[in-house]
């Protein structure tokens, strides 16, 4: 895979997250409470903070004595009501892509890439015809009722307002799962006749990562290698024919009578080497406790492709210091502490070897497509559900057009714009704020060029700084929805990691849940909803 997908625990345990959560969630509702507190103070005098204390007082009874059953009625006509708006007919899209979309594929490609653009097709047009569907009728669900008065015969009867909320988005979390049920049937079909149920490709493979460190040509340790000059940094080079080499350290939870192990390096040639023959690499099993380096036997790397090895309980090799062959135990002898360093070396001399930590694995038994694809499913619809909750809980505060709007951005800048954002809040991004921007633009300035130094220049910096805490505020409300994509791992034949995506993606949609449901109660309290 070209992303590294690193295990999501967050601050290191369960524990320490959810401590986290609830002093995010706290530090929140104190802020909106102690401003709450202050406007009633200042507008009604004493009688404003005991009047909110009240309203406190009743939402707390509300949510404790909430009825299961109102809130399923109020699903059920949110679902029967997006049935008449004829939402279910984006299935039938769906089903009209899926019928033309293998003319537009090509057939003649590697089987590996077919199932690559099948799979990222089907799954991406699950999401991308799901997700607008749910955003419309999220966002203009609550604002229609009013505007028709229809919420008025719902209000009048012993229904409370958080049953509303939370009866709106189960009832649309229902009709986004039954949606990508349908959609993630027909296109699970739709991907085995495309490339033929035995393809060899339509695999979930299981990866173990390790921690990765490199060393340079003295053979010191150092974070990072070589760069051949290509911009993007995603892989860094070892030098061949000297000590330069990239150290991985796996876990190893117990043994086992055999470990599988799958690479796929990049070359950098200096020169052409020997016609017909890729770069020379070798694989040194270390144990740094006793002193023990067992290296493999060298092999040619498959560029483009990948690069499979087994390794055997018994492992024999010739010591090139004891200038005799021995044979020593995998877990007994060269397994550190439940952990496995294999150290990566390029053989030939002016060669450079190419790596990053996810193209060097332990592969565990593989899983069938089916589950790795369905979990992609279930990444789909948790995003609806938390693209519900943002929807309908906008939607008690402004109207439709608006809520759409403010959840739209939201997704935008969620899945696109959030490492933006932190580039630029932590000065990575040269050439500072708007103003700043908009300044260097018009003057023909590059971002290396120093600014003068003049009250001007520094009033237009304090601005942006104004702006850049604006960005602040947002990069820490908006959530990171790039784990919710989970597409790439199954079109590169991968399974989706629960501590990766999952486990994230769940988290997020719960954590961002509790305070939608506090915040549109209170808002559709306060709401008049006579008001067209």
């Amino acid at each position: 895979m070209n992303f590294d997908a690193k295990p999501f625990l967050p601050f290191g345990n369960i524990e320490n997250g959810l401590m986290h959560w609830f002093l995010m969630f706290g530090s929140f509702i104190g802020a909106i409470f102690a401003a709450t507190i202050l406007i009633a103070l200042g507008i009604y005098g004493v009688s404003g903070p005991v009047a909110v204390m009240s309203r406190v007082r009743h939402g707390l009874h509300d949510f404790v004595s909430f009825s299961p059953k109102r809130i399923w009625a109020i699903a059920w006509l949110t679902i029967m009501e997006a049935v008449r708006r004829k939402a279910l007919l984006v299935f039938v899209v769906f089903a009209f892509l899926m019928m033309f979309a293998g003319w537009f594929l090509d057939s003649d490609l590697r089987a590996d890439l077919q199932v690559k653009n099948a799979v990222s097709f089907a799954l991406t047009t699950v999401s991308w015809l799901t997700i607008p569907v749910l955003l419309l009728l999220s966002c203009w669900g609550i604002p229609e009722d009013i505007r028709v008065r229809s919420i008025h015969t719902v209000v009048t009867k012993p229904v409370r307002r958080n049953e509303i909320v939370m009866g709106r988005i189960l009832g649309f979390a229902t009709i986004a799962a039954a949606i990508v049920a349908m959609m993630g049937i027909v296109g699970y079909v739709w991907i085995l006749r495309q490339v033929g149920s035995n393809n060899a490709s339509l695999i979930c493979r299981v990866p173990v990562y390790g921690t990765l460190q490199f060393l340079d040509r003295e053979g010191n340790a150092t974070d990072k290698g070589i760069n051949t000059g290509d911009i993007w940094e995603f892989r860094s080079y070892i030098e061949g024919g000297t000590k330069a080499s990239a150290a991985y350290k796996f876990p190893i939870d117990a043994p086992v009578d055999r470990i599988k192990l799958e690479s796929r390096f990049e070359a950098f040639r200096t020169h052409k080497g020997r016609m017909g023959q890729s770069l020379l690499v070798r694989y040194v099993l270390v144990n740094p406790t006793k002193d023990l380096r067992v290296p493999l036997d060298s092999f040619e790397i498959k560029e483009f492709n990948l690069n499979e090895q087994y390794l055997e309980r018994k492992l024999s090799y010739y010591d090139e210091v004891r200038m005799e062959k021995r044979t020593v135990d995998l877990f007994d002898d060269v397994v550190d502490q439940n952990s496995l360093t294999i150290e990566v070396q390029c053989l030939d001399a002016a060669q450079y070897l190419g790596m990053a930590r996810p193209d060097f694995f332990i592969r565990l038994p593989d899983r069938p497509f089916a589950v790795g694809y369905f979990k992609a499913a279930l990444g789909i619809w948790l995003l609806t559900v938390f693209i519900v909750s943002i929807g309908v809980t906008s939607s008690t505060f402004v109207k439709g057009p608006v809520a759409t709007l403010l959840t739209f951005s939201l997704l935008i800048i969620g899945q696109g714009f959030r490492e933006f954002m932190i580039k630029l809040i932590t000065g990575v991004q040269k050439g500072g704020g708007p103003i700043e921007s908009c300044y260097r633009l018009v003057m023909h300035m590059n971002d290396t060029l120093e600014l003068p130094d003049n009250i001007g220049i520094k009033i237009m910096q304090g601005i942006d700084q104004v702006m850049f805490g604006a960005l602040w505020l947002m990069q820490h409300l908006i959530p990171d929805l790039t784990s919710f994509v989970m597409s790439p791992y199954v079109a590169n034949g991968f399974d989706v990691p629960w501590n990766v995506a999952l486990f994230r993606s769940l988290a997020i949609t719960i954590g961002y849940l509790v305070p939608c449901l506090l915040v549109g109660y209170y808002s559709l309290t306060l709401r008049e909803l006579e008001a067209k």
